[in-house]
């Protein structure tokens, strides 16, 4: 059986089979984590996981668990950042969406019934 060598922060290095290890694998590489359960203390630890520990990890037969992740959580954004005004002015505005999406509903309305749809 593979022992796997890790570091706590309270307790310092322990051992741990590959059962007691889970890895992240995340597409975006500097996301990519390991963590475990400190066998002495009980404290989970999680820790980034670059490609030598990600490689490591395997070869002790530690099974990578892939991150989905939507196309758009990588897009490239513009412009300026949403302030704070700005997120509250919308949270404010959907608060009054229920008059937009009934407006709405009543066009859809017009357009089924005409078989524009």
């Amino acid at each position: 059986m593979t022992i796997i060598k890790a570091t706590c922060p309270c307790c310092g290095d322990v051992e741990l089979t590959r059962d007691q290890v889970s890895l992240t694998v995340h597409p975006v590489k500097e996301r990519s984590s390991y963590a475990f359960t400190c066998p002495q203390c009980g404290d989970e630890v999680r820790k980034p996981a670059g490609a030598e520990v990600i490689r490591l990890l395997k070869m002790g037969g530690v099974t990578p668990v892939p991150v989905d992740m939507p196309a758009e959580a990588a897009e490239q954004h513009h412009g300026p950042q949403l302030t704070e005004d700005e997120c509250l002015d919308f949270a404010n505005w959907l608060t009054s969406a229920t008059a937009v999406a009934a407006a709405a509903a009543v066009g859809l309305h017009h357009r089924l019934d005409a078989g524009l749809d």
